[in-house]
């Protein structure tokens, strides 16, 4: 009887995605062998990253999915493996694309990717939730997204995103957790921490963190970086601008006068760190009512009176990007870790008011593009032909 082809067999297997890393393990060196018997049986080796991978099962369900599709294959038997030190290694330089360790990508003069530091001048104003669902809407336009969870003392972020799952170490290289469906990469001190312990560091600690997240994690190519920071303008707010001088501040604030206030100082520490301000985020601007009025909770113009009072502070107009009403969908959305932008979310949610205003600014951000500066377009100038 006739038997599939190795060709096929390996395009197949191509198509097959490590869940982590998102290459083909074909292109990561994990497909160690594909063995056919006479009868159409396949028996695929693939070689885990590391002992106990958390996503072995995923692999294996991917693997003999691929594999059963092609033509003659009778049965999948897949077998699995554990990289030596020796090919961990090369996956890890084949990663870093030949960039030395405990480098910033980032912060590379030919990098591609926006990064935005969401900031707020005071905790309580949904600058997590803004962030999660700014990375999910930004995704949902097609961009690829990770997040740090800078807030070190008050990670939310991997609940608001539903992931449960611990970050995997290949050596000195930690691959970031998926969110799913999105494809948001996450990380987050509160992956590292057991239970709902809290984290009692002081500045150099908070510094060291941070630049592991930047520097150890393997990220891939993201084009948008969004950093969600704790309140205020202490420690790590400076270690972000010290670390990626070309990240933009987005800040978040509520309606009311004195949030307001706080949230200037916030913003205006780009004129110390240099940084650019992308613009501003009124979170929890009004309540709609079933007769369709408003209720302004909070008071009402401080988004506007912050970006006015920033954009005289810089001399640079520093737009307001958008107005969120208060929303319930949008507080059960961080809880349940289904962010309310996400497509097909419960019960419609994706469709209130407060998931349309974030989206719209996600649009905005995404209109932007992938910058230009520093990158190398691959032109040699020629000589200027005589007359």
């Amino acid at each position: 009887m006739p038997i599939p082809s190795d060709d096929a067999l390996h395009a197949a297997l191509a198509r097959v995605n490590d869940p982590e890393i998102k290459k083909p393990i074909t292109e990561l060196g994990m497909l160690e062998a594909v063995d056919v018997t006479d009868d159409g049986q396949v028996q695929v080796t693939v070689l885990l990253t590391v002992p106990g991978c958390p996503l072995k099962d995923t692999i294996t369900r991917d693997v003999t999915a691929a594999v059963s599709e092609v033509e003659h294959v009778t049965g999948v038997d897949v077998r699995l493996g554990v990289m030596t030190e020796e090919q961990r290694g090369a996956l890890r330089d084949q990663l870093r694309g030949g960039q030395a360790e405990r480098e910033i990508p980032f912060a590379r003069p030919d990098s591609l990717t926006t990064v935005y530091a969401v900031a707020s001048g005071k905790g309580g104003v949904g600058k997590s939730s803004v962030t999660v669902n700014l990375a999910v809407a930004l995704a949902e336009e097609g961009l690829r997204v990770g997040v740090v969870d800078a807030d070190i003392y008050g990670f939310s972020v991997p609940r608001m995103m539903g992931i449960t799952q611990a970050p995997t170490q290949v050596d000195d290289m930690i691959l970031p957790p998926v969110a799913e469906p999105s494809g948001v990469k996450v990380i987050s001190i509160g992956m590292f921490v057991p239970g709902n312990q809290p984290v009692v560091w002081r500045g150099p600690m908070l510094h060291r963190a941070m630049q592991q997240f930047l520097a150890d994690v393997y990220w891939g190519d993201l084009d948008v970086l969004l950093l969600d920071l704790p309140p205020g303008t202490g420690d790590i707010a400076i270690t972000v601008a010290q670390l990626l001088p070309s990240s933009e501040l987005l800040v978040v604030t509520t309606p009311q006068q004195a949030a307001a206030e706080v949230a200037e100082r916030a913003g205006a520490i780009a004129l110390q760190t240099h940084q650019r301000l992308a613009g501003v985020i009124e979170n929890m601007s009004w309540l709609e009512l079933p007769d369709g009025s408003r209720s302004e909770l909070f008071g009402s113009g401080g988004g506007q009176a912050v970006a006015d009072s920033l954009s005289r502070s810089i001399g640079a107009q520093v737009p307001l990007l958008g107005q969120v009403p208060i929303d319930v969908a949008l507080r059960e959305g961080g809880d349940h870790g289904t962010p309310v932008v996400a497509a097909g979310n419960v019960d419609g949610a994706d469709d209130t008011p407060a998931a349309t205003a974030l989206r719209g600014v996600a649009r905005q951000l995404a209109r932007r593009g992938r910058g230009l500066a520093g990158r190398k377009l691959g032109i040699t100038p020629t000589a200027r032909a005589s007359s």
